[in-house]
């Protein structure tokens, strides 16, 4: 199809932060290829401010997991407005739907399916029920190791785009932009010496020892005179649904009361793209955190434990990765991790990052 076409597509991807992350670049190269075209997303509400203000896509769509309700929300309630905006997506007659993910994803079919529009795009696998109902299917295969970003973007190929996918972008939005300078402000710490420390990790081989947090922080405190802005996800380890870390940046921000450290739970995920954006390099264990620095262009210092680091480091971004032979993070020294660091700022960075450049 040539960039004369003007097609309407809806990219659909219903997983994690980092995995909404990695599509970004597949989206730029449908609205580079496609400039005349209609680009629209549907995501969950969760990830939605991975997408928000990306000036690659004309309206994104937003549905709630049932697990992501707020307090006083009942299941029907979600449900019957997933139903209402599947009947707005269907009036929408979209030419293509892309079911943008590694596999074949029957829960990606099935919203695809409910919109009906004229096309669906995705994986097959030879075998799988329900293949039939995508007539613009790549089959899967993976020959050899692939980034995410790389594997999905095969996808395009029934559309005329190949090639190399371009770096991830994010966009910031202007009000958390404000409330994170704000309160850099207020605690007298300038960017250009700012080092963003997110302590937060999923999985548990992927959490380093607050110890370590702290003798870190104190280290590049010591020989690069920085400042430091603290992110985790707020709440009790303790909790069962929503566990965070309010007891480790707790003990982390009790031991470096002498060194200027900004405390920022991030609740939100505007607020954690926000804050991130401000930092000159970011420490963090493989995560959404850490895709959302990759995406916004900043030197990342990464930590892996039982993670596929080739499919999953940080996609065009500045980065030393660091994956003991345990896969286990804990396993990671201080001496190791400030090295590392000083490695990370010996390397190039992307030109205009930040600003999200083609």
């Amino acid at each position: 199809m040539s960039k004369t076409a003007a097609p309407s597509i809806l990219v659909i991807r219903r997983d994690n932060i980092g995995d909404l992350v990695c599509t970004t670049p597949l989206i730029h190269a449908l609205r580079k290829h496609f400039p005349k075209g209609r680009m629209c997303v549907l995501v969950n509400s969760y990830n939605r401010p991975v997408v928000e203000n990306n000036p690659d896509i004309d309206v994104v769509y937003a549905y709630m997991k049932a697990k992501h309700r707020e307090p006083g929300q009942n299941v029907f309630g979600v449900y019957w407005k997933r139903l209402l905006l599947m009947r707005e997506l269907r009036r929408q007659n979209f030419d293509y739907a892309i079911i943008a993910g590694a596999h074949f994803l029957p829960r990606g079919l099935r919203l695809a399916r409910a919109i009906k529009p004229k096309h669906i795009v995705g994986f097959t696998e030879p075998g799988k029920r329900g293949i039939e109902h995508i007539d613009t299917g790549v089959t899967y295969t993976l020959p050899q190791p692939l980034h995410e970003a790389q594997d999905i973007f095969r996808l395009l190929a029934p559309l005329g785009i190949h090639g190399e996918p371009p770096a991830m972008r994010l966009f910031p939005a202007a009000a958390a932009t404000a409330a994170a300078q704000a309160a850099l402000r207020e605690k007298h710490l300038a960017p250009d010496k700012l080092i963003g420390v997110h302590i937060s990790a999923r999985k548990p081989l992927n959490r380093w020892p607050a110890e370590n947090f702290i003798a870190l922080i104190r280290r590049l405190r010591l020989e690069h005179g920085a400042g430091f802005m603290l992110f985790w996800s707020p709440g009790s380890a303790s909790n069962p649904r929503h566990p965070g870390d309010d007891e480790k940046a707790r003990q982390i921000m009790d031991a470096v009361q002498d060194i200027p450290v900004l405390a920022y739970p991030t609740d939100r995920l505007d607020q954690l793209i926000a804050g991130l954006a401000q930092c000159r390099a970011v420490v963090c264990s493989d995560g959404g955190a850490m895709h959302i620095a990759a995406a916004l262009g900043r030197p990342i210092l990464c930590f892996f434990g039982k993670s596929d680091k080739s499919r999953w480091y940080p996609w065009k971004a500045p980065h030393v990765l660091l994956q003991p032979a345990s896969f286990d993070v804990a396993d990671i020294g201080v001496d190791e991790a400030a090295r590392a660091f000083e490695q990370l700022l010996a390397r190039p960075v992307r030109k205009n990052a930040g600003a999200n450049p083609d």
